[in-house]
C-alpha cells in the first residue's frame, strides 16, 4: 500500500514538472538572426556568399534582401533552402508515456538526445538522399521571426488530420503537397526522395516503435545508468546512438553502422571492420559508417585556439554536425560565419506528431530560421560527427582530417587522432559483449559513467 502511495506521488510530481516545462517552453520569442554580407557562410560543407557592394547585414528570413542583386538573392535563397531542409528535432509534449515513468514530454531534459537525433538524421540524409538534396517545399515555410510562436501553432498543423487518425498507415508514395499553379509536378526521382525524407523522419518519431525515437534511446540509456528525466551528455548520447543503429531492424538501415571513438582515438582497422561486417542476410557487404568523436575543447571553458579546427570540420561535406551547446543548453551546430557558429535549437516545445499517419505534417520537423552564437560561448564538451559511404571515403577522410588536426594543433597533442590497427592492439577491450540483456560491455559502462561525471549539466 505504501509503495502504491509512493508511485502516485511520483506520478503527480512528474505531471506537475511536465506542466511547468510545457508552459516554460511553449512560448518562444524568435529574434532575427543577421548575417554579414562580406563573409562566406558555411553549412555542413557548403559555402554561400552574400557579398555585395553595399555594406551591412542580412536577416536570415530574407526580409531585407530586396536591394541585393539577383545573383546574391539567389545565393541567399539557396542557403535558406539548404538550412530549412535539415531535419529539426525539438522538445515534444503529449507523446505516448515513456516506459517506467509518468513522462509524456521531454521538455527540460531531453535537449542533448534531440541534438543527437539531428546529427544522426543528417547522416541518414547523406546516406539516402545525398548532400545536394533539398526539400522542394523548404521556401514555403513561414519563418514568423518577429512573432512569438506557441506550441499551439504546431498543434494546429495536426488538427486537420484528426479525422484520419484511424486511417491505415502504409509506406506508399506520398501524395504531392499542394503547390502553386505554375510549379511543375514532381518527377520520379523527387517522389522517391520524398519517400525517404518521410521515412527518415518517421525513424525519429516519438513512439516506442520508432527505431531512433526518444523512447528507444531512453531504453538504451538505461543500460548506462540513465533514466527518463536525467540529463545526457554528448559522449553518452554518442554511445546510445551507436547502440540504436546496431539494434535497428529495418532492412533499409542494415547498410549503415556507427563507430564511436575511444578516448579521442579513431582506430582505423576497427572502423573498416565495421564497414566490412556481414549484413543480416548473411552476405558480405560494405556499410557506410557514421563516426562519432566525443571531445573536450578545453577545460572549464572552450579554448579559442580550437576555433579554426571547428570551422575546418564544419567546412567538410561529409561532416554531419556537432552535438554541443553552451552551459546548461544543448544545440546542434551545423555551420559558421566568421567566429559565430550556426545552430538549430531543440528548446521549442511542440505538440506530438503521429508519424505513422499517412502524409503526416512535415512543417514542425524543419527549422524556418537559423540561429548564431559566438564560439567563445560554446561549452567544451561536444561530439563531432562524420559520414563515410565507403572504405575509400573513410581512408580519404581520415587523411584529410589528420592533416587538419596537425595544422590546427598548437599543443603537443591534437584534439583527437586516427591510429592504424585495432583498439585491442593497444590493450583496449577487444569487442563489446552481445548478450541479450547487456547492450554495453563492462569497459563501455565504465567509460560512460566517467563521461557522465565530466560533462555539462543541461536544463
Amino acid at each position: 500500500m505504501e509503495a502504491t502511495g509512493t508511485d502516485e506521488v511520483e506520478k503527480i510530481k512528474s505531471k506537475f514538472m511536465s506542466a511547468w516545462h510545457n508552459m516554460k517552453y511553449s512560448w518562444v520569442l524568435k529574434t532575427k538572426t543577421y548575417f554579414s554580407r562580406n563573409s562566406p557562410v558555411f553549412l555542413l560543407g557548403k559555402c554561400y556568399h552574400f557579398k555585395s557592394e553595399e555594406s551591412g547585414e542580412l536577416s536570415a528570413d530574407g526580409s531585407n534582401f530586396d536591394k541585393l542583386s539577383t545573383e546574391i538573392s539567389g545565393n541567399v535563397e539557396e542557403f535558406r533552402k539548404d538550412f530549412i531542409s535539415r531535419i529539426w528535432l525539438t522538445y515534444r509534449e503529449e507523446f505516448p508515456q515513456i516506459k517506467g515513468s509518468a513522462l509524456t514530454t521531454d521538455c527540460g531534459w531531453g535537449c542533448t538526445l534531440r541534438t543527437g537525433q539531428m546529427l544522426l538524421a543528417q547522416g541518414l540524409m547523406l546516406h539516402f538522399l545525398g548532400r545536394a538534396w533539398v526539400w522542394p517545399e523548404a521556401l514555403a515555410m513561414d519563418s514568423c521571426d518577429s512573432e512569438s510562436w506557441p506550441s499551439s501553432t504546431v498543434r494546429k498543423l495536426t488538427a486537420s488530420l484528426e479525422a484520419s487518425l484511424a486511417a491505415e498507415s502504409e509506406p506508399k508514395i506520398p501524395r504531392q503537397p499542394r503547390r502553386g499553379p505554375a510549379t511543375r509536378p514532381w518527377d520520379g526521382t523527387e517522389l522517391r526522395n520524398e519517400v525517404y525524407h518521410r521515412k527518415i523522419i518517421s525513424w525519429f518519431g516519438d513512439s516506442p516503435v520508432a527505431a531512433f525515437g526518444l523512447h528507444q534511446l531512453i531504453e538504451y540509456g538505461k543500460k548506462s545508468g540513465k533514466a527518463a528525466g536525467d540529463w545526457y551528455g554528448p559522449a553518452v548520447v554518442a554511445h546510445i546512438l551507436r547502440k540504436a543503429v546496431e539494434e535497428a531492424r529495418d532492412p533499409e538501415l542494415q547498410g549503415v553502422t556507427v563507430y564511436v571513438a575511444q578516448d579521442c582515438t579513431v582506430y582505423s582497422s576497427d572502423v573498416i571492420d565495421r564497414q566490412c561486417s556481414l549484413v543480416d542476410s548473411g552476405k558480405a557487404g560494405t556499410k557506410a559508417v557514421i563516426i562519432l568523436v566525443p571531445v573536450r575543447l578545453g577545460g572549464e571553458r572552450t579554448n579559442t585556439d580550437y576555433l579554426e579546427f571547428v570551422k575546418g570540420i564544419l567546412s567538410l561535406e561529409y561532416c554531419v554536425g556537432i552535438i554541443g551547446g553552451k552551459p546548461r543548453q544543448s544545440y546542434y551546430f551545423a555551420g559558421f560565419q566568421d567566429d559565430s557558429l550556426i545552430y538549430m535549437d531543440p528548446h521549442y516545445c511542440q505538440s506530438f506528431v503521429d508519424v505513422s499517419i499517412k502524409d503526416f505534417p512535415l512543417e514542425s520537423f524543419h527549422c524556418p530560421s537559423p540561429k548564431k552564437m559566438s564560439f567563445k560561448k560554446m561549452d567544451p564538451s561536444c561530439t563531432i560527427g562524420f559520414y563515410c559511404r565507403t572504405v575509400q571515403d573513410f581512408e580519404k577522410a581520415s587523411e584529410e582530417i589528420s592533416k587538419m588536426l596537425k595544422s590546427s594543433s598548437k599543443e603537443k597533442y591534437p584534439l583527437f587522432t586516427f591510429v592504424k590497427g585495432h583498439s585491442r592492439d593497444y590493450d583496449f577491450a577487444s569487442s563489446p559483449l552481445h548478450e541479450e540483456n547487456d547492450l554495453f560491455s563492462e569497459d563501455e559502462k565504465k567509460r560512460l559513467k566517467r563521461f557522465s561525471t565530466e560533462e555539462f549539466v543541461l536544463l
